[in-house]
């Protein structure tokens, strides 16, 4: 079955440290690969060995780099690096910090009781998605799974669901929250920063069965 552009859900495979985990990750059909540039941070790469395997990836696979309260300078030497990087913010970044790279962004929400997500779309208004992310102390994904059902239906910016996320449980994600992707870190990891192939794959084949299931539903 062709699943109309608007029902595929894209995959995003974050925390990327090895050359075989990239390869695995664009075999198995991600549409993104992340890596990270926070130092605290076991899945941490400096900007040459992101750039290594950003060199990588095919055309249509988006590299994003994240970073958790960085400098402007450091900010432009990881693009510099990476030319067609999109960058995640998953700091304390204010709307103005976000812009001042002056390039396409996605914007980390941490889910917290009583955050008000619409509130914070409207601020990073010009994000180019919002990634949902579980409220854990310090900064980073923390493999904990969130309550979806505090997602307001009427985010005016696409929604990237993460957080906590696996094979087992992104069906049940995909078809709650209709996403317009998915990011997974841990849930397909042998250990911090060390993919495993066969999880990732498992983790695609998911996200395709729940596109089709919303195809089935929708004729």
């Amino acid at each position: 079955m062709t699943l109309p552009i608007s029902t595929r859900t894209r995959i995003k495979i974050c925390g990327l440290t090895r050359e075989a985990d990239v390869d695995a990750a664009v075999e198995a059909g991600a549409d993104a690969v992340g890596f990270v540039f926070y130092a605290k941070s076991l899945r941490a790469v400096t900007p040459g060995r992101a750039a290594e395997l950003a060199r990588r990836l095919p055309p249509f696979v988006t590299p994003v780099g994240l970073f958790v309260n960085a400098g402007a300078d450091a900010i432009a030497a990881v693009a510099g690096a990476i030319p067609t990087l999109l960058l995640q913010f998953h700091g304390d970044e204010s709307p103005e910090a976000c812009r001042a790279a002056a390039r396409p962004f996605l914007r980390a929400a941490r889910m917290a009781p009583g955050f008000d997500l619409l509130d914070f779309a409207a601020r990073f208004h010009d994000a180019h998605a919002l990634l949902l992310d579980a409220f854990v102390e310090g900064y980073g994904g923390g493999g904990k799974v969130f309550d979806w059902s505090v997602i307001p239906a009427n985010v005016p910016r696409p929604v990237v669901l993460s957080g906590g996320l696996h094979a087992g449980n992104v069906i049940e994600g995909i078809l709650r929250v209709r996403p317009w992707a998915v990011d997974v870190s841990s849930g397909v990891e042998a250990a911090k920063g060390i993919k495993d192939a066969a999880l990732i794959r498992r983790f695609c084949e998911a996200v395709r069965e729940a596109d089709a299931r919303i195809a089935d539903s929708e004729t």
